[in-house]
């Protein structure tokens, strides 16, 4: 369809282009390479959450839920965030049911920020952050993890912060590095924040997936942290469901009063069906509780299945992603060497560099090892091979 020579639009995003997540898993369908690159399972969920969404429908449940979502679900939440975390968050004002975290972050961004507003945030980050940052028309302000480490750079932090601060983005467990926030990072987050109004948006998806005996450092347990931050969670990350699209966001009433207010013109509410599943499915914690040591046998087999490869690695503190370094095998950059592993051998990553500071190249690729013993067993024979 052509477009009028009279309309003129002025792009909000104009250096967006294609995710690296769509051109990688473009060049695997073209290549029917094995995909590690997009962060989600090849294996299915607990069939008794299917049950409960058909159930859902069955007896009626398929029109609008309320805007915050349903209270019964709402409920559950409070009840799994006080049963984790020993924070108390009311479910009538303090709770909102979102369309999947992304959704949350975007509502949050969108709640506080104005243009001239400063945001800051740590690399390597999820892709989501800044664009929602460029659209309300604030600056992000990328603060680069010390490498190899990827250690938060608290006094770059302090020198970083200014009048026009309004929010910081954290990620705990990281999405792409694997990091994990210690307990002292958040008390040098509260120290830095104290005496301002500084929001804090904590994307906290990967939750449950922590491992050797490491603690989820959630902003929930810290009182002063609390108070002014959003906290954003994905069902479909904890419940191996992303196609669901369902999350949440935790705020204290007067943070959320106003999350609401954008939220209900942003989307309104959620699958009804499926919040009522979920509502039913947190009576029991089981799932969750089970999680880290789920995930941590996988992360653990993909490791030993590499184990004799010429990668070297850290192993993930949290999520579902391993890093492995490249660098004693080629000194391409990474998207090239990604682009080469589909090509030529015939498995799919994500280079890190898109997510750096500056697009900085470590010789890192990311792999997602949420998948089935096969494929991670078929993964380490074609990376030992390489």
């Amino acid at each position: 369809m052509a477009i009028p020579d009279t309309l003129q639009l002025r792009s909000k995003l104009p250096d967006v282009g294609t995710t690296i997540f769509t051109v990688m898993s473009q060049l695997a369908h073209e290549h029917q390479a094995l995909n590690l690159s997009q962060g989600f399972p090849n294996f299915e969920m607990d069939p008794q959450l299917i049950r409960l969404a058909q159930e859902a429908m069955s007896e009626g449940y398929n029109q609008y839920a309320p805007m915050a979502g349903i209270f019964s679900l709402r409920e559950a939440i409070a009840r799994k965030v006080e049963r984790c975390y020993g924070a108390t968050y009311d479910p009538e004002q303090e709770i909102t049911v979102t369309v999947g975290a992304t959704q949350a972050i975007f509502t949050a961004i969108a709640t506080v920020i104005r243009p001239g507003d400063e945001v800051l945030l740590f690399k390597p980050a999820y892709d989501c952050y800044e664009p929602a940052i460029a659209v309300q028309g604030g600056t992000a302000v990328p603060l680069g993890m010390t490498a190899p480490d990827f250690e938060i750079p608290w006094q770059q932090v302090k020198q970083a912060i200014s009048t026009k601060t309004k929010m910081i983005i954290i990620n705990t467990p990281n999405n792409p590095s694997g990091k994990i926030w210690s307990r002292q990072d958040m008390e040098q987050l509260e120290a830095v924040t104290r005496g301002t109004d500084i929001v804090i948006l904590s994307d906290e998806v990967y939750e449950h997936m922590v491992y050797d005996g490491m603690e989820h450092q959630s902003v929930a347990r810290f009182s002063a942290l609390r108070e002014r931050s959003f906290i954003t969670a994905s069902f479909g990350k904890t419940f191996h469901n992303t196609g669901w699209k369902t999350g949440y966001c935790l705020a204290p009433s007067k943070l959320m009063e106003e999350f609401r207010k954008v939220h209900q013109f942003n989307v309104f509410c959620t699958n009804h069906p499926v919040q009522r599943a979920f509502a039913k499915y947190l009576e029991h914690p089981a799932h969750y509780e089970t999680l880290p040591a789920f995930y941590q046998n996988k992360r653990d087999r993909f490791l030993d299945a590499v184990a004799d490869s010429r990668f070297a690695f850290t192993p993930a503190e949290g999520t579902y992603f391993q890093l492995l370094d490249y660098s004693a095998i080629s000194e391409e950059s990474d998207t090239e060497f990604a682009r080469r592993l589909v090509k030529e051998h015939g498995i799919a990553s994500i280079p890190i560099s898109p997510f750096m500071q500056e697009e900085e190249d470590r010789k890192l690729l990311r792999f997602c090892f949420a998948k089935t013993d096969d494929t991670l067993e078929a993964a380490g024979k074609i990376l030992r091979g390489i």
